[in-house]
């Protein structure tokens, strides 16, 4: 079972948002109170903390759904919802958040350090939050808005000075027991190591961390070996070390050979961004400094081949140093080599002056005035128009379909942002569709008589709203038409039932109020 997890797939979910409430305030003596509906409460974010007692993402490899509590609802008598509680996620210090794509949205680096990974829904507002001199009892509230939901990619990245780089069962391992009080598991068969080890190692007033790569061999900047999996462990440290065993059982295998192979693994090796250095700019894991340790001289075999490749590795540029983990000869040397590279760092990084970005200024464009834009498209044939933008989508959300006058607010708002302006100008048609939202999203046939105010909702009942009925004034040929509809109605059932009459059903005729009286006949 893994109990080391480096690199996961995390998706996260800020909480929803609480509805609004529609109250009216009832009580004796007060027959108008007014609204009274509170506010709906936020949703809790889900938040990426630093803990320093937190080493591995193995949590999150077991439980990768994370979600934030959700707001609650407001009540009546103006009394808001409860805030949805807030996710924190500890992570180790180090860790790199990116998107799906690659892109990197964080480095958590410093205990404490926070990145909000999922924003919480913001919370509808009730109907005393929305009464106004012209729209004094709402009959409606505003829906919650639910959270983000976003995957994630987190990436572990030790923060070492020294990174130990070299062929499995050189003797990087044991290096760090022997410097450090670091107690890693040690053997002598190939990839003991399978998760990076870090140790802290003093020399002089200097003190610095160190950490191993485990099992780097040729190819594994193609994915060979375990060493693709964690050179990621490698990309803050200041300086690198060669780890050369000199006393390899391998007879096709020797020091200079394993530095060649290994040299060229991490000029493969690209680095992200997510590491620059006090210029911005991020320098490639062979371009650093480097130092050669020849490991393993207790043993004479060793140390004949140390003193015979030792003349070769100066001659390429490299500081070498004779070691042995087992007897620590000249591990104080190499301690101090290493200590001094790391000072030079830090000091460079403290007195290098901080990089400004010159500001960018671009005009806004003339179609996202207001925080949104609309664009055109064709949907079976048809003029479609996608109106897209943060206010927009999440007055759509916010919108209570179901009740007319939320419909009729939302057209208030979407008229007041520019919306019907700008439709005009794109060439929108009565009758054209109009989706709001990316997908499918809220679609509507565009009227633009639904343009109108707050000051109608009086001639309606509290919650419907006279611009939704379905009501079209008649002209005045259509109202000839119906009255003389309505006349010869009249004159068909008249005539059927003086007919009725004739055939002796019925004694006295339809028509005698039409008719002269006739005199009374004398016996």
């Amino acid at each position: 079972m893994a109990s080391f997890v480096d690199r996961v797939v995390l998706h996260v979910s800020g909480g929803a948002g609480g509805h609004g409430c529609v109250s009216v305030k009832r009580e004796k003596f007060k027959p108008l109170g007014g609204p009274d509906g509170g506010n709906g409460g936020d949703g809790g974010d889900v938040i990426l903390r630093v803990d320093g007692q937190t080493t591995t993402l193995l949590d999150y490899h077991h439980a990768p759904h994370r979600h934030a509590g959700n707001g609650g609802p407001g009540m009546g008598d103006w009394r808001a919802g409860k805030t949805g509680e807030t996710l924190v996620l500890s992570v180790p210090e180090g860790t790199v958040v990116k998107s799906k794509d690659g892109k990197v949205l964080a480095d958590l680096v410093g205990m404490g350090a926070e990145y909000v990974a999922a924003a919480g829904g913001q919370g509808g507002l009730g109907n005393s939050s929305l009464s106004s001199q012209k729209r004094k009892a709402p009959g409606f509230a505003l829906l919650g808005t639910p959270g983000d939901e976003r995957d994630i990619v987190l990436e572990l990245k030790s923060i070492a000075d020294i990174a130990l780089v070299g062929f499995p069962s050189a003797g990087k391992s044991s290096l760090i027991a022997a410097m450090s009080a670091a107690r890693p598991k040690i053997a002598d068969y190939p990839f003991t190591t399978l998760i990076p080890n870090l140790g802290v190692v003093q020399a002089g007033d200097v003190r610095f961390t160190v950490a191993d790569v485990p099992g780097l061999i040729e190819g594994a900047s193609e994915g060979k070996g375990l060493g693709h999996h964690f050179l990621r462990h490698v990309e803050r440290c200041a300086a690198l070390v060669h780890v050369l065993d000199c006393a390899a059982l391998e007879t096709d295998r020797d020091p200079l050979g394993d530095l060649d192979v290994i040299e060229a693994e991490l000029e493969k090796y690209e680095v992200d961004m997510s590491y620059a250095g006090a210029d911005g700019d991020v320098v490639p894991l062979n371009q650093r400094p480097r130092l050669v340790a020849l490991n393993k001289v207790d043993v004479p075999d060793g140390r004949d081949m140390a003193e015979f490749v030792r003349p070769e590795l100066e001659k390429r540029g490299y500081r070498v140093f004779e070691v042995s983990a087992a007897s620590h000869e000249g591990l104080r040397e190499l301690g101090f080599a290493m200590a001094a590279i790391v000072a030079e760092a830090r000091k460079a990084i403290e007195t290098a002056p901080p990089r400004v970005v010159a500001p960018v200024v671009r005009p806004r464009s003339v179609n996202a005035k207001g925080g949104f834009t609309i664009r055109r498209e064709e949907r079976n044939l048809e003029p479609l128009f996608r109106v897209l933008g943060d206010k927009p989508v999440r007055w759509v959300q916010q919108t209570d379909f179901t009740n007319d006058e939320a419909v009729g607010y939302l057209a208030d708002r979407l008229a007041k942002l520019g919306v019907e302006d700008q439709l005009f100008k794109a060439g929108a048609k009565p009758g054209d569709a109009v989706v709001i939202g990316e997908g499918d999203g809220v679609v509507f046939d565009w009227e633009p008589t639904m343009i109108g105010g707050a000051e109608l909702l009086a001639a309606s009942p509290r919650g419907s709203d006279i611009r939704i009925e379905d009501f079209s004034r008649p002209t005045r040929n259509e109202k000839r038409e119906d009255h003389q509809q309505r006349k010869d109605a009249r004159a068909a059932a008249r005539a059927e039932l003086e007919a009725e009459r004739k055939a002796g059903i019925w004694t006295e005729s339809v028509n005698y109020k039409h008719s002269s009286p006739k005199p009374a006949e004398e016996d």
